[in-house]
């Protein structure tokens, strides 16, 4: 037997216990007539006591013994005189009468501590030592307890959980497919699914009406801290819903999430349409943890001289509360931070008002103190209120103040990571225009229905149709995203003809799915959450990767184990990539 209990488990109650203990060096402490050693393993660390005066042998071979070595022990339970209330076994130490080392360690390249000293590249190039430090450990564990509510809860809702394919169907739409040869079929492919969109809907043709699965999704996409090439979904379809029946299955999820994993009872989700979103807030995913909403100023600011404003689409501002003190120092890095290249603004005008009533802007020889009241008018300012203004074209112009918006919510600490507020974005666009193709795309996917009163739009004027579809944002992160999805032949025929599909190209790459739908579809909608960004805000971090066991960096490698990789040209011979003789 390699251990009776674990380096978590021992207390003081277990005082006098014969014991036997296996698991990892994590420190040594060498005190002369005494040597300390703590033992590690995934449940927690214990200390050990070897005695010189007892069995000067044992003490001397444990001197030898280095960290991570992996061993095992036998001893009695006894009281710390020191007790180390920071450990839940900080009450008790174990008597070492024997040990034997199961294997040895080379000195790791970093350290194995809650703060390393390794930096990024070197720990994901030993992943597998990064994850026996706590941080990562306990991300892990997040995880899992995450994974047991999902699947509790939606079994518990009547959802059953269904594996669809991996090996599927290239399509044209979204991100780009990672694509895998197939060696039976020459010169063709198989694509690694970006979502398993249309497998859910034709269980829904199938008749199990609520289905689930954490599933395993794949985007050959730039990476960023929330991306990840491969990363996984919480992927849900109901069928005889509407958007609100979709809406309160997963607000109520998602709320259970909370009070189970950070006891935080949330209240009931807001819903802002897409169109107010962008007007007040210029992003689609707004973080409504503080104010600062967006307010338009063209009607007051414009043809007065300043050039600037009169030429511009769209002059729009934010309030500051309280930084009417900011230097001028201060605002010339927040003049920098929306020049570059990532925001795009060219300038920034700022008004001060001031404690003692006074007005001070960057424009003042264009504008008189009673023009600039109405500047305070409008942004309903008060003494000691700071307003930053941004001046231009109408959705790069947001863009940029969205930035700003949650620049100054950093600096001012408003964005507070213990604090949460959800809401459901609703109301998207279908469709959007891309001048590359010259043809409408489908804002989220090709089966998302627009909305019912607007169907007849999609012939004259498709542009402006509204989707029946939602989004669920925590903090300014997209957590998750869903429609009311297609259920009708002929409205998805007329779906992919104002995408610009003919008839043929369609019936290429969806004629199973439509077909399917002339078999009696159910109306049906649905919700696939991101599982690792979920993990990633309970968790308080902005990044997924350590979230994830064995994740990519940030140009999509695998530095553990040298992935991606050359393969021989026998393989590609095989596969049918190339074609002729290969050198042996």
């Amino acid at each position: 037997m390699y251990r009776t209990h674990n380096c978590g488990q021992l207390r003081i109650q277990d005082n006098g216990l014969q014991v036997t203990l296996s698991g990892w060096i994590h420190k040594s402490r060498d005190l002369g007539g005494m040597t300390f050693i703590d033992l590690r393993d995934r449940y927690g660390i214990t200390q050990l006591v070897f005695n010189m005066d007892v069995n000067s042998d044992l003490c001397g071979q444990a001197r030898k013994l280095g960290r991570e070595f992996v061993i095992q022990i036998s001893g009695v339970v006894a009281e710390r005189s020191n007790k180390n209330p920071n450990l839940p076994t900080g009450e008790v130490e174990i008597l070492v009468d024997s040990f034997q080392v199961l294997n040895k360690s080379e000195v790791p390249p970093f350290t194995i501590e809650e703060n390393t000293d390794g930096g990024e590249e070197l720990r994901m190039k030993y992943r597998y030592l990064d994850l026996r430090r706590e941080p990562l450990k306990r991300n892990l564990l997040l995880r899992h307890k995450l994974s047991l509510l999902v699947r509790n809860f939606l079994s518990n809702n009547d959802f059953i959980e269904v594996e669809t394919p991996y090996l599927i169907k290239s399509t044209p739409e979204g991100a780009r497919d990672f694509v895998v040869p197939s060696r039976m079929n020459p010169g063709q492919f198989y694509a690694l699914p970006q979502s398993p969109q249309t497998f859910k809907q034709l269980l829904m043709v199938s008749g199990y009406d609520r289905y689930f699965q954490l599933v395993k999704c794949f985007r050959d996409e730039d990476l960023r801290a929330d991306r990840q090439p491969e990363f996984t979904q919480i992927d849900c379809e109901m069928s005889f819903v509407e958007r609100d029946d979709v809406l309160n299955v997963f607000e109520s999820m998602t709320r259970h999430l909370f009070k189970e994993i950070k006891n935080i009872e949330l209240e009931a989700f807001p819903r802002m349409s897409y169109d107010d979103a962008m007007r007040f807030y210029g992003s689609d995913k707004p973080d409504i943890r503080f104010g600062m909403t967006f307010v338009e100023l063209n009607e007051i600011v414009k043809n007065q001289g300043f050039k600037v404003f009169d030429d511009a689409e769209l002059v729009v501002g934010i309030k500051v509360d309280g930084a009417a003190d900011y230097t001028r120092k201060q605002l010339d890095q927040l003049t920098d931070f929306v020049k570059r290249p990532q925001v795009g603004a060219t300038g920034l005008v700022y008004l001060r008002f001031n404690a003692d009533g006074s007005l001070k802007s960057s424009v003042d020889k264009f504008y008189n103190e009673d023009q600039l009241k109405l500047w305070v008018e409008a942004f309903e300012a008060q003494p000691n209120d700071l307003m930053l203004i941004l001046a231009g074209e109408a959705t790069k112009t947001r863009k940029a103040l969205n930035e700003l918006r949650l620049e100054m919510g950093n600096q001012r600490g408003l964005r507070k990571k213990n604090e949460y507020r959800p809401l459901w974005v609703v109301d998207f666009p279908l469709l959007e225009w891309n001048e590359e193709s010259g043809r409408f795309h489908a804002m989220h996917h090709p089966f998302t229905s627009p909305k019912l009163d607007e169907i007849n739009l999609l012939a004259t004027n498709p542009g402006i149709v509204k989707a029946n579809a939602y989004d669920l944002v925590i903090n300014g992160v997209e957590i998750g995203g869903g429609s009311i999805r297609i259920h009708d032949s002929e409205l998805q025929a007329s779906m992919f003809k104002t995408l610009g599909f003919t008839e043929e190209e369609a019936k290429n790459q969806f004629g199973f799915l439509m077909n399917a739908f002339k078999y009696g579809a159910p109306p049906h909608g649905g919700i696939a959450f991101g599982f690792d960004r979920l993990a990633a805000i309970f968790g308080g971090s902005d990044s997924i990767r350590d979230y994830i066991a064995f994740p990519k960096n940030n140009r999509g490698q695998d530095l553990m184990i040298s992935s991606p990789s050359v393969i021989s040209g026998e393989q590609l011979n095989e596969l049918g990539l190339i074609i002729g003789e290969v050198d042996a």
